[in-house]
């Protein structure tokens, strides 16, 4: 099938890279050609999405998962005339809470952080990933191991990093209730850290409301845990872009 444009953006998550993706591309390199976005050592999510607009040339559309789902909201406020349509799978919009939930974030991340500096990368990663996917999934050891590599590819700099970035994230609220392109809203139906009720307030925000894809028994990982589920809901989105 000959590629049509515009081209598909794929923004990965924290410490994520190309695996993410990689399962779903017999079915994306169908329709569409696609430009795999590394964050390289960017510290903030703003400047993580200009990198994409340096990058990127034209118009085009956008899948970010977890991070990277805000950074294609900074994208779209950065640049809203590029973006002919957004998959936002298994992220948030808000900000940093404030108070003891703020605190309580803080905590959960300088943990991981202390883990990396501590113990290594594969450590911090082997009990990042014990919420990050389905329960049922925790003895898949292909799965398990595939997220372990990728994590150890980046280092501990870059993990620092992104979690600064993240723990100064902006309020994508006004981006999402000023969106003018084709929204997508993806969730694995048991992502404990960004659950389906997250992507439902996202939905209502948005000016033309989509209905949240769910993908049936995957945690926050879904893209890697039931590649051909999300394909399926990512292609029906990009024809209707």
């Amino acid at each position: 099938m000959i590629h049509t444009s515009p081209q598909l953006v794929l923004i990965p998550g924290l410490m994520c890279d190309d695996a993410v993706w990689t399962p779903l591309m017999p079915w994306l390199n169908e329709v569409t050609s696609t430009h795999l976005i590394d964050h390289a050592q960017a510290n903030s999510l703003t400047v993580m999405a200009e990198q994409v607009l340096d990058e990127v040339k034209g118009a085009f559309l956008m899948a970010g998962h977890s991070m990277g789902g805000r950074v294609a909201m900074e994208v779209m406020r950065l640049a809203p005339e590029r973006v002919r349509g957004v998959a936002l799978m298994d992220t948030g919009h808000k900000p940093l809470a404030l108070g003891e939930n703020g605190l309580l974030e803080r905590q959960k991340r300088q943990a991981l952080l202390d883990i990396v500096h501590g113990q290594g990368i594969r450590a911090m990663a082997t009990e990042w990933v014990k919420g990050m996917v389905a329960p049922s999934r925790l003895t898949d050891a292909q799965l398990i191991e595939d997220i372990l590599v990728m994590f150890e590819r980046k280092t501990p700099a870059i993990f620092e990093r992104q979690i600064q970035a993240l723990l100064s994230r902006p309020d994508g609220s006004e981006t999402l209730q000023g969106a003018r392109c084709r929204m997508a809203l993806i969730c694995g139906e048991l992502d404990a850290w960004s659950p389906v009720s997250q992507h439902e307030e996202m939905a209502a925000l948005l000016p033309i409301k989509p209905a949240v894809q769910v993908i049936p028994g995957a945690g926050h990982m879904c893209t890697m845990e039931a590649p051909m589920a999300v394909a399926s809901a990512l292609l029906e989105w990009i024809e209707a872009c």
